[in-house]
């Protein structure tokens, strides 16, 4: 269908479907016709016709002057073309009744596309209404009201119990919880003190706050989800590329037929009677239904997953996510919250556990990695190490206080007389570091990173759905098969490199489409690699978002099934849409072109069908907020299946890698 570009990208869509123009129009083609008809029967017949005739161009004027546009500039047939050609031939025939009825009917078609893309539309930007006209920013010392837009970066926003805020920061003073529902889907409040970052949009719902500017309105994590979205709705999906080529070429064709229609009926019969069921044809062939279909599917189900905290990339992304047999799930920040902690120290010897700690964090002093961070965080702050290197997927070298030390994974440094410590502690969950010194084992430390309490939930949700899920991980196999037990996980690959999980994939899809997911930094070629790549916890990272096909923006991993069902409930949606829309055309196409069906006849059911797919299409909008976090672990866990890596690779930046 020709739909009004121009209408249709505007910031300011119609609010509600009377200010749309295709309805206005169609509500007075309709007043003029039915007022024709009953001045007609009361005998006034010359003006019930003019009326008549009146309403025929008043329903064209929707659709024609877009018609004869991309006729003119852009030498374009289209769905309107055809529409147009059956209009004018059905006043040139005397059928105008017939050609307004026509003009009605797909004027209510359009208008009603135009308001489902526009609902949808006004729907994502009201994300952006949750950034407020004016915030609290305190300059020179004295606090001034700014429009968001003046606001730069290196401002600092107070913020008091129940505001917004109006950009991206960093909490400088004060203590509170943020209410981010609105942004990530998730209902439960995220506590926040000094030095977390504080989203455009986000609630105080604490003690006031002051707030470092990080980012320009314009640029903030709201607009810039805003942006992503609409740019996705714009992509076209495997679905509707195929509409498009059926669309495409169909409308030539069905011109070339009518015209053999009405060429051929002239030599055996009545050229007035095939000329007409020509024009018939036009009507009964045009996927209007067809071409609308998957378009406005895709546009209904990202923007709805848009609102529960999931970016979808369009519609490729939303039609294999519809069709994922297979999860992957990656340990570290998805199944684990990602907040590791030091849970044990074992020194060996005269050795102690501050000393222990104080060498591995010496080590660790400029690393990023969560286990570093976790260690780090234990232990007390002293000289970093020198000559600090990195042995690709083992662990750290360096000098400290003269003497030679390393850092690693059991198996790289002997733990020796902690070996059966080392194993307790891995059977147990936690990732356990060895730290040597001039070749001997001066002790370990445990790190665990706790499980999600959803976790559980949502391996039963996913196999509730018929998908299969396996663990990804690089670390060793002890720790992924306790963590895979909580979770009810069967299947578990341990001990791999970020290109050792990319290359896992094929092996795990079996025929299946296959997800994975991860954080999408140390996660990106896998992300890369599978049929979707999902990010999880993505809210405000460039990297995650940018790398992955579907984002998840909130830290509730029941997101992940959620996005999973709602992709397929659109999918069936597109499915149903398309065979609607071929079904129609047919059945119309030889019963008009014999005379069965009459120009009236044909145009309601044409466009009563296009209505019905424009309908159905919406249902793809159809969401489920997710309810409170349950921590039930599975009541019968599957049987493990267990792989571990072969030899390391020569890349990667350390022992932590095995996380």
């Amino acid at each position: 269908m020709d739909a009004p570009e121009a209408e249709t990208h505007e910031n300011h869509e119609p609010e509600r479907w009377w200010q749309i123009r295709e309805l206005q129009l169609a509500a007075v083609a309709a007043v003029l016709l039915a007022v024709g008809w009953w001045l007609s029967s009361t005998g006034a017949e010359r003006v019930g016709d003019g009326l008549v005739l009146a309403s025929a161009v008043v329903g064209a004027a929707s659709f024609v002057p877009g018609t004869l546009r991309n006729l003119l500039r852009r030498r374009r047939v289209g769905v309107g073309t055809l529409m147009t050609i059956a209009a004018i031939g059905a006043v040139a025939l005397g059928q105008v009744t017939e050609a307004a009825m026509l003009g009605v009917l797909f004027s209510i078609a359009e208008g009603l596309e135009h308001y489902a893309i526009a609902r949808t539309r006004r729907g994502l930007r009201a994300l952006l209404g949750l950034v407020p006209p004016t915030a609290s920013v305190l300059r020179d010392g004295v606090e001034v009201q700014l429009a968001p837009d003046d606001i730069v970066v290196g401002d600092r926003m107070v913020l008091r119990p129940g505001e917004r805020a109006a950009t991206d920061g960093v909490i400088w003073a004060g203590r509170t919880n943020l209410d981010l529902s609105a942004i990530t889907g998730e209902s439960m409040p995220v506590e926040a003190g000094a030095g977390d970052v504080v989203h455009a949009g986000a609630i105080n719902g604490g003690g006031a706050i002051e707030v470092e500017v990080t980012a320009r309105a314009s640029d903030s994590s709201l607009a810039r989800i805003v942006h992503i979205v609409e740019e996705a709705q714009d992509r076209k999906g495997g679905g509707q590329r195929l509409a498009d080529r059926i669309a495409r070429p169909l409308v030539p064709a069905i011109m070339v037929l009518a015209a053999l229609i009405a060429g051929i009926g002239a030599v055996v019969g009545d050229p007035l009677v095939w000329l007409e069921r020509a024009l018939v044809v036009l009507v009964a062939a045009s996927p209007c239904a067809l071409a609308i279909s998957i378009p406005l599917t895709v546009v209904a189900a990202v923007g709805a997953a848009s609102k529960q905290g999931a970016l979808v990339k369009g519609g490729a992304a939303l039609e294999e996510l519809g069709r994922i047999g297979t999860v992957a799930l990656d340990k570290t920040g998805t199944l684990t919250r990602n907040a590791p902690q030091v849970v044990e120290v074992l020194p060996t010897g005269d050795a102690t556990s501050t000393g222990v700690l104080a060498t591995a964090a010496a080590l660790e002093a400029r690393s990023e990695h969560p286990l570093a961070r976790a260690i780090l965080a234990a232990a007390d702050s002293g000289q970093p190490a020198i000559d600090v290197t990195a042995v690709p997927g083992h662990g750290l070298t360096g000098r400290v206080d003269g003497s030679s030390v390393r850092l690693g994974k059991p198996g790289w440094i002997d733990p020796g007389p902690l070996a059966h410590d080392v194993e307790r502690l891995q059977q147990a969950g936690a990732t356990v570091v060895l730290i040597e010194q001039d070749d001997v084992v001066l002790g370990a430390i445990a790190v665990r990173d706790e499980l999600r309490p959803e976790a559980p939930e949502v391996i039963g949700r996913l196999s509730g759905l018929g998908i299969s899920t396996a663990m990804v991980t690089g670390d060793n196999t002890r720790t992924a098969t306790a963590l895979a037990t909580q979770a009810g996980i069967g299947t578990v690959h341990a001990e791999l490199l970020p290109e050792d999980k990319a290359a896992l994939l094929s092996e795990l899809r079996n025929g299946r489409r296959i997800a994975m997911v991860g954080d999408g930094v140390n996660d990106a070629p896998a992300l890369a690699t599978a049929d979707v790549g999902i990010a999880m916890g993505a809210m405000g990272t460039d990297v995650a978002i940018e790398t992955a096909d579907v984002a998840l923006m909130g830290e509730d991993l029941r997101h992940l099934p959620q996005v999973l069902a709602h992709a397929r409930h659109a999918r069936r949606v597109m499915l149903q849409n398309v065979g609607l829309s071929l079904a129609i055309i047919g059945v119309l196409i030889p019963l008009a072109a014999f005379g069965v069906l009459g120009l009236a006849t044909v145009v309601f059911v044409h466009e009563a069908a296009e209505v019905l797919i424009i309908l159905n299409a919406i249902r793809a909008a159809r969401t489920t907020s997710l309810p409170e976090v349950t921590t039930a672990l599975p009541s019968t866990p599957q049987p493990l299946s267990l792989t571990v890596a072969g030899p390391s690779k020569q890349n990667g930046s350390g022992c932590c890698d095995a996380c």
